[in-house]
């Protein structure tokens, strides 16, 4: 009588079809998941028109290496709602006297992105006032030196 109770059930298509339909349901369901959170979070979006663009590329291949020749380079730093950029020429010396804006924002989401004024608190050292959340973000910096050399860099930052 107990072998009758506990007899084992017969696997039938029924069966088969519910293990595939969960089986690809998780499969699309994460796609599906997976694709709104890319769209969400970043357009893609280097340029608006990678026609145009392409047709300045000599002029900004040339520009970014008049900026390279001037050696110019800026050290980024963050910490307690100041973003401190430390700024020197090709030999070492503190580049003094500058206006320096920069568009904050994360690397691949561009709701936090804004703007920073910074000015200049010691030699060849400029201060910006500004909220971030930690992890990882880029400042597309530019530099009006005083004698009207303007340099632009991107500057991957993290902060803790």
């Amino acid at each position: 009588m107990l072998q009758r109770v506990f007899a084992p059930k017969t696997f039938t298509g029924w069966h088969f079809l519910a293990i595939i339909a969960g089986y690809f349901g998780i499969v699309i369901g994460v796609n599906l998941f997976m694709a709104w959170n890319a769209v969400d979070s970043w357009t893609g979006l280097v340029v608006k028109n990678s026609y145009v663009a392409s047709q300045q590329f000599n002029e900004v291949t040339a520009e970014k290496r008049a900026q390279l020749a001037m050696g110019w380079k800026a050290i980024p730093a963050y910490a307690d709602g100041t973003m401190t950029l430390e700024l020197h020429d090709a030999r070492k010396a503190p580049i003094e006297g500058a206006i320096i804006t920069a568009t904050l924002g994360r690397p691949s989401y561009d709701a936090e992105d804004h703007m920073v004024q910074f000015a200049e608190t010691g030699p060849g050292v400029y201060d910006g006032r500004t909220e971030l959340a930690a992890g990882i973000w880029n400042a597309d910096v530019t530099v009006t030196g005083a004698g009207g050399d303007v340099w632009t860099r991107t500057l991957r930052f993290t902060v803790k």
